[in-house]
């Protein structure tokens, strides 16, 4: 299909205005099809020619102003427009669509618990013309006036109100929506299960597939209570009201992304419909995202980007404001797993070679095709990272007052990012376009390494070496050993410095004695790699659990992480740090997150194969140790647990605890634990696919599908492995999205190399072939979660590096493994620095 440029977009935007489309689907034709008639009324300003984008499976008839067009014009996805006037056109379309099993366009789903089929359209960013036709650009926006044919005991939800006619069942129709964007246009239909309540006039609901019924019943009042809480927070700090009529959260199954800020009907994957255990850290990140999704109502719904350079204006807003609204407005405290956890990712992600600035220039994403590698940790982490230090830099008051400029001078518009900085300038007397500048458009993390020393007249002396170009403000924590308890700190005092934007060292003198421990960015302000100085670290390795703030904590702690990842620290000291420190971290979420990248990334691939083992038995003496020490507390247990079943290098413990139903000492094997651990005697051969087959049969819905499908290609046999290999790349097609990711998940294991090394040359041509055949989402995970982690060898990233020099990789196929390739080769780095 073709892919939309910018130039055509900003061509087609001079051209014409678009005022409503009208939609009529029919849901009723069978299970492979739907049926889509759109008539667009829109309005030439310049004569000439355009196009309308549409992917059905069968064009009927297309009308332009009664006129009809020829059917056979439709080629790669666009329809032609020949010959138009100035002035208003009318344009109706009638077609039959494909469902989908991707996770794009209309998705539709059989749940294998009960065999009742639920759909739902994912339009972002450019699969709307998979549902209608379109004039498929963000500026084209555009009222929407859907009807829908659905079976009679559906249920129907859309952008507004959707209301049943009394005298047609299965016939509804959605109220009008203001102006928005073709990617924001939704529709979920299906028996799905439906609790409701009204705030604010405004009528609330959550809504999930029945199979699912008695788990959202379990969390609506927590879930209600966040958006309660976050929907009054926004509206204090918001001068523009909520911009729709309704507000549904529908929790749709195999779903790509975490949600989509859909105008009033945000879509989410419905495992947040917690059923199993979750650690407390899992519920925050939960209340995150629907904060997430509710910003978006306003940053990228109410004021829309103009072209998909500035995604930014989307995420990154929506990340702080997720974060920063879940805090005021809530019991949570979510900036420490965003230090843990999202920072990271943003952080990784700005060291490959796909690095890119927070907004790039507008020539830098030339398509569509560019513009879905730009959702990523950039947009979303280390965006929000940025307007965190914004806020500190300007003041919250002067940020929220730009905010409320930039929401009055484009509602139900677009806007761009020197739109949104005038804003800024405006409510400020600060530099604001300089700041951009440096922030924004540049790539690449800034790192900060402190030297200190005595000074004279009772004073010490700090050397601060900035590589970067972005100016900062930051905390520095001044700490002292406890004289009485020499294995703890004791603060002694912050400072607030500014630092300029230059690559430099600046120079600093404080009050008293050299501290023990000295952190940069103390309590996480600012974006930037972390370094200690000699004195500092050695105290952190003694003191570090003792620091009274989580944040402080997380600062050291993603040092120590960067430090091992750039070959500065052994990564056995980063494992002896963990043995001595978690089992007394008071913050689950820290203790998670060092756990993650201990047992993960650490000993899976900085390690030499060889002692890949010891590392897993420090993991698991780890787990041991806070399993004895949680003292009842059910996240601590279930951290512990997780982290023992994923080390377990040997299936007599693994085969003790499935017999018995539980860990010794607790937890009890709820569904996620028991697909976990039969996960894990799969990869050490201790189970067998009649077993899985059981398992399965006892837990018949899609985590039992999914579990299943994860365990059986996680099976060290030959035949188990190619055909869990035939069901991902033999060109059937047969496994949905999630299915896809389940299997790729399960199939490459390092207890297995010997058994899988034929298959690490056939995964290149596998993966590109796929690729093209199956679109975005697919590509994406193929390159990611089927990557050959294991082989952490040369031979490996060379065959991936001839791969990606063979031009044959589609676009987010070559981004996921140019990143993947990148690790690979840090890791061989890692390892060569001993």
């Amino acid at each position: 299909m073709a892919t939309l440029t910018r130039l055509e977009a900003e061509a087609r935007a001079r051209q014409l205005t678009v005022e409503r489309y009208t939609l009529d689907l029919d849901l009723t034709l069978g299970d492979t099809v739907f049926g889509s008639t759109t008539t667009v009324a829109f309005t030439v300003r310049e004569a000439g020619d355009t196009f309308v984008e549409l992917r059905p499976t069968t064009l009927r008839s297309a009308l332009l102003d009664g006129r009809e067009l020829d059917p056979d014009g439709l080629a790669d996805g666009r329809l032609p427009l020949t010959g138009l006037a100035e002035g208003a056109h009318e344009l109706t379309v009638v077609a039959e669509m494909p469902y989908s099993r991707t996770g794009e366009g209309m998705h539709r789903f059989t749940d294998p618990a009960d065999g009742l089929t639920y759909l739902y359209t994912m339009c972002c960013m450019t699969e709307a013309p998979k549902v209608f036709a379109a004039f498929d650009q963000p500026d084209l926006k555009a009222v929407f006036e859907v009807a829908v044919t659905a079976p009679e005991e559906w249920t129907v939800l859309g952008n507004g109100r959707a209301t049943r006619e009394a005298d047609r069942p299965g016939r509804w129709h959605v109220a009008p929506t203001p102006p928005i964007s073709t990617y924001l246009l939704a529709v979920v239909a299906g028996p799905y299960h439906s609790v409701t309540t009204e705030h604010a006039g405004l009528p609330f609901g959550l809504h999930t597939r029945r199979s699912l019924a008695a788990h959202l019943d379990r969390d609506a009042d927590e879930l209600f209570d966040i958006t309660r809480r976050c929907f009054d927070r926004y509206h204090e700090i918001f001068e523009e009201p909520y911009p729709f009529d309704s507000y549904d959260q529908a929790f749709v199954p195999e779903f790509n992304a975490g949600a989509m800020e859909n105008p009033g009907l945000v879509t989410f994957r419905d495992s947040y419909v917690f059923q199993s255990a979750v650690t407390e850290t899992e519920r925050e990140v939960r209340g995150v995202v629907v904060a997430h999704e509710m910003a978006h109502m306003w940053f990228g719904d109410l004021v829309t980007l103009r072209w998909w350079d500035d995604v930014w204006l989307n995420e990154s807003f929506a990340e702080y404001l997720g974060y920063q609204v879940l805090h005021e407005a809530t019991r949570h405290t979510p900036w420490t797993e965003f230090a843990v956890v999202r920072k990271s990712w943003g952080y990784d992600a700005d060291q490959r070679p796909s690095t890119h600035p927070v907004a790039p220039a507008p020539e830098a994403v030339p398509d569509t095709a560019s513009a879905w590698l730009n959702f990523d940790g950039i947009s979303y982490a280390k965006g929000a990272s940025a307007l965190r230090q914004l806020v500190a830099w300007l003041g919250e008051e002067t940020f929220l007052a730009g905010i409320n400029d930039h929401f009055a001078r484009h509602r139900f518009g677009n806007a761009t990012l020197a739109d949104f900085i005038d804003a800024m300038a405006r409510a400020s007397d600060r530099p604001v376009h300089a700041w951009a500048d440096a922030w924004l458009r540049t790539s690449g993390p800034d790192t900060l390494a402190p030297r200190t020393a005595e000074g004279g007249d009772d004073t010490w002396r700090l050397q601060l070496a900035h590589h970067g170009g972005r100016p900062h403000r930051l905390r520095l924590g001044a700490y002292d050993i406890d004289p009485t308890r020499p294995e703890r700190v004791l603060p002694r005092a912050q400072y607030d410095v500014e630092l300029e934007a230059a690559d430099t060292t600046s120079e600093h003198a404080f009050p008293g004695g050299r501290p023990d421990l000295l952190i940069v960015n103390d309590g996480d302000l600012s974006y930037a790699k972390i370094r200690l100085d000699e004195r500092s670290w050695a105290t952190a390795l003694r003191t570090l659990s003792s620091l009274p703030d989580p944040l402080s904590r997380t600062v050291v702690w993603t040092a120590a992480r960067d430090m091992v990842r750039d070959g500065e620290l052994a990564p056995f000291d980063y494992l002896e740090a963990a043995r001595r420190h978690l089992p007394s971290e008071s913050a689950n979420v820290i203790v998670s997150g060092v756990l993650g990248f201990a047992g993960g990334a650490l000993a899976g691939r900085y390690l030499p194969d060889d002692r890949r083992a010891e590392a897993l038995g420090l993991v698991r003496e780890i787990a041991d140790r806070l399993h004895a020490g949680a003292g009842g507390d059910p996240t601590r247990l279930l951290i512990a647990a997780r982290a023992a079943i994923d080390a377990a290098d040997a299936p007599d413990g693994p085969l003790a605890w499935w017999d018995a139903g539980a860990l010794p000492g607790g937890p009890e094997l709820d569904r996620d634990l028991r697909w976990r651990l039969l996960h894990r005697l799969a990869v050490l051969g201790a189970t067998d696919r009649a077993a899985i087959d059981a398992e399965a049969a006892a837990d018949p819905g899609s985590t039992g599908e999914k579990g299943a499908a994860r365990c059986r290609a996680a099976l060290p046999d030959a035949a188990a492995k190619e055909a869990a290999w035939a069901d991902m790349f033999d060109g059937q097609d047969r496994l949905s999205n999630y299915l896809f990711s389940a299997t790729a998940e399960g199939f490459w294991h390092a207890e297995q190399r010997e058994l899988l090394a034929g298959y690490v040359p056939r995964y290149f041509p596998a993966a590109t072939a796929l690729a093209q055949r199956r679109g975005h989402a697919l590509a994406v995970s193929a390159g990611r979660d089927c990557f050959p982690h294991p082989f952490t060898d040369a031979a490996t990233l060379a065959l991936g590096e001839e791969c990606l020099a063979s031009g044959a990789p589609t676009p987010a196929l070559r981004r996921a493994l140019a990143d993947e390739l990148d690790d690979l080769a840090r890791a061989l780095r890692v390892r060569a620095a001993g």
